[in-house]
């Protein structure tokens, strides 16, 4: 069985930036390889790619659209869109012609753009020559139905076109599966729930730089301060603004403490709100924007340097942050939408998680002054994400899934 994992185009892997979903092809391929299988990655044309051991093969595209990032452009964001799933089901239709027919072939799609012009490009009888599979990363699912259906039919009917047709759907979360078959008439028996892990060894406090640490410390004066660290895009549905609400009542009571948060700005009237409500609050020297972190060793520093972590986002398929914040390991306070969401957390709250309740500056006082306990959250958050959200772990759920589809 050979594995085809494509990557989405919106920029090369390794991914230089903060790209949850390039990180995923990434690291599921690495583990897929490390567990014997022949995974190889489809991926944009990039003359200036980080380095790595990953086998890829390009897909071409023009370097004004390869070398960067343009979510932030609109239209020459979905060009970049259109133009890369198209050469890449060019790409794709080529490869599939030369491929030995004895022998079976998964296609592991990751962004609806990408699969629909698959299907919409690819002979019907070069489809039917391999397994396809997508995993649904989007976040739009979240709320309920007759609130986001006119916004899922418009912006997602593409990937609805993409879980009716795939041999199988991993999705990320339960709130997905119930609305892929309650509402998208996908069938049940065609979706499947998985996790997306985390490399426990990328991030881990003992391999940070500490030196490092201390001149980013001195650098945004937080020295002798418990810094509380959300990581995330800069935007509304990340809601950073509705953490420092949380943390102001608290940073007012003990001037040890800072709130710390790195991302890509994707609205800057956003990020003006959050620096006026810090300044209106007398709390600015305290809240610093720590700029879009490249993942691994760097923002591995930026999660050792903190004390506490923030998961509270409005809506997530699944946050990565929660596993990397956990395997580093520090504590993640996570509001009531995302615990809900992802029932994992449920059987383990307590295990370096914490629910943001309306006890929550009582929380997180008591987290930051009983060391004895701050010191077991640590410990069980990352017993917890070693063993059972490793990506060795998340491949060999793919996998075992996969192996089932040429035994049906």
């Amino acid at each position: 069985m050979r594995i085809f994992e494509i990557g989405t185009g919106y920029t090369s892997i390794p991914a230089r930036m903060g790209a949850a979903t390039e990180i995923v092809v990434e690291e599921l391929t690495r583990s897929m390889i490390g567990l014997g299988y022949d995974a190889t990655i489809l991926d944009i044309k990039d003359r200036k790619r980080s380095q790595t051991d990953l086998p890829i093969i390009e897909v071409y595209m023009p370097q004004f659209f390869s070398t960067r990032n343009v979510v932030k452009l609109g239209l020459v964001h979905k060009l970049k869109r259109v133009l890369y799933s198209i050469s890449l089901s060019i790409k794709l239709k080529n490869l599939i012609k030369r491929l030995p027919a004895d022998t079976d072939y998964f296609l592991h799609f990751h962004n609806q753009y990408n699969l629909f012009f698959f299907y919409l490009l690819v002979p019907k009888n070069l489809i039917k020559r391999c397994k396809v599979g997508y995993t649904v990363h989007s976040h739009i699912w979240f709320g309920e139905w007759n609130t986001i259906k006119r916004k899922v039919l418009v912006s997602n009917f593409q990937e609805i076109y993409c879980c009716k047709h795939a041999d199988k759907v991993f999705v990320l979360n339960e709130v997905v599966a119930r609305m892929l078959t309650d509402y998208c008439n996908v069938p049940s028996r065609n979706i499947k729930l998985v996790i997306n892990g985390v490399n426990v060894n990328t991030y881990n406090e003992n391999s940070a730089d500490l030196i490092r640490i201390k001149e980013i410390k001195k650098k945004y004066n937080l020295e002798n301060k418990k810094i509380a660290l959300q990581v995330g895009s800069v935007c509304e549905r990340k809601n950073q603004l509705g953490t420092l609400l949380l943390l102001t009542p608290v940073m007012r009571n003990y001037e040890d403490i800072a709130f710390a948060y790195a991302g890509g700005i994707i609205d800057m009237e956003y990020q003006q709100r959050i620096i006026s409500y810090a300044r209106e609050n007398s709390i600015e020297d305290r809240v610093v924007y720590l700029g879009e972190i490249s993942p691994g060793e760097e923002l591995n520093i930026m999660y050792t340097m903190s004390d506490v972590c923030f998961m509270n986002s409005r809506s997530e398929a699944f946050a990565l942050v929660i596993a990397e914040a956990l395997s580093i390991p520090r504590p993640i306070f996570i509001n009531e939408e995302i615990m809900n969401s992802l029932p994992f957390l449920l059987d383990h709250e307590g295990d370096g998680i914490i629910r943001i309740r309306d006890s929550f500056e009582k929380d997180i006082i008591n987290l930051f002054k009983d060391s004895v306990f701050f010191n077991k959250m640590k410990v069980s958050g990352r017993s917890f994400i070693v063993n059972e959200y490793s990506w060795d772990k998340a491949a060999i759920d793919y996998l075992n899934t996969i192996k089932s589809l040429w035994e049906q």
